[in-house]
């Protein structure tokens, strides 16, 4: 018979040993007693511990230190009417990165944002001198939410709502070319200038809007410069009207050596003196709202080439059915 021995041998202070043999180990009753005593008296782990308890702690730790990604071609995105953000809570304030960048045309601004009184509203745009044809590019990325035609209106226009949350509006154009949902980067051509809707002359109506907030575009562009004033452009509710270091002296230069740099091309000369003078006779009849510099605009003069030609100053003032030299 195979047994088990365990041998434990102690010197003792009187030099006898003690064998102690064990065939088989087995707990004690009362250990086993105690122990079942103590399983006993525990609590379920479970009522404790809830996998819900454990999730909203977790969330809730985190709350401040992660937000989901903002969809921003959400909102509004289906709306056809240029403000689709008309019943959006507006922050008092918010950074907007503006540093990667184009500008919309190289064109000097030739009537600036804020209250028209002759029109009695407010222009929520600036005005940019283009030719027909002109390229337009997109200022930031984004996507296209809107393109459509208002005949009293913008004419041609295009809405792109970029990556920083803002949306530009480019109004007047003879083309488009982008449709809606394209995506479009920085730079990339959308449109050709033009002179559809309501306009004068071929120019570009451009806005810069932050939830439907229409901002005054020289806060963000520096258009005599053909930059941005800064990397990051702070809208605030009391004050997105107001312009930043807008100088009209310094727009005045740009405009000057830009008109040298791009003369109007002869076609659109020889289509100019058709339809504004009649029968090719370079003349034209002074209209109610007439003002010796819109005129000039409008037929690529210089304010001071018109007064030469005509015999006036700057400062003379014209009157209804008067006729004026062109050339």
């Amino acid at each position: 018979m195979k047994q088990t021995y365990l041998a434990l041998i102690l010197a003792l202070s009187g030099g006898s040993e003690i064998i102690v043999a064990q065939n088989s180990y087995r707990v004690p009753s009362e250990h086993t007693q105690t122990h079942q005593e103590m399983l006993a008296s525990q609590s379920s782990i479970g009522s404790q511990i809830r996998v819900e308890d454990t999730q909203a702690f977790i969330d809730n730790l985190f709350a401040d230190e992660e937000e989901p990604e903002l969809d921003i071609y959400t909102e509004g995105w289906d709306c056809k009417l240029v403000n689709a953000y008309a019943n959006a809570v507006i922050p008092q304030t918010r950074d907007i990165d503006v540093s990667h960048y184009c500008m919309p045309h190289s064109g000097y601004i030739t009537s600036p944002y804020g209250y028209r009184k002759r029109f009695r509203r407010m222009h929520k745009g600036v005005d940019i001198k283009v030719y027909i044809g002109d390229t337009i590019r997109a200022t930031f990325d984004g996507k296209v939410r809107l393109t459509n035609y208002e005949r009293r209106g913008y004419g041609k226009y295009v809405i792109i709502r970029h990556t920083n949350e803002l949306e530009t509006v480019y109004g007047h154009l003879s083309e488009f070319l982008v449709k809606e949902d394209d995506y479009v980067k920085a730079g990339d051509p959308i449109a050709l200038g033009g002179n559809t809707g309501r306009s004068t002359g071929p120019h570009l109506h451009f806005e810069t809007r932050f939830m439907g907030m229409p901002i005054n575009p020289t806060a963000i562009f520096d258009f005599a410069n053909q930059t941005v004033h800064t990397d990051v452009y702070t809208f605030d509710k009391n004050t997105y009207q107001q312009s930043r270091n807008y100088d009209p002296a310094a727009n005045s230069q740009y405009a000057n050596e830009w008109r040298k740099a791009n003369p109007q091309p002869a076609r659109q000369v020889a289509s100019r003196l058709s339809s504004k003078s009649g029968s090719g006779a370079a003349t034209y009849t002074v209209r109610k709202g007439d003002s010796l510099s819109k005129i000039a605009q409008r037929n690529g003069l210089s304010l001071q080439q018109l007064c030469r030609l005509n015999g006036l100053r700057t400062s003379s003032k014209i009157k209804i059915g008067q006729r004026l030299k062109l050339r």
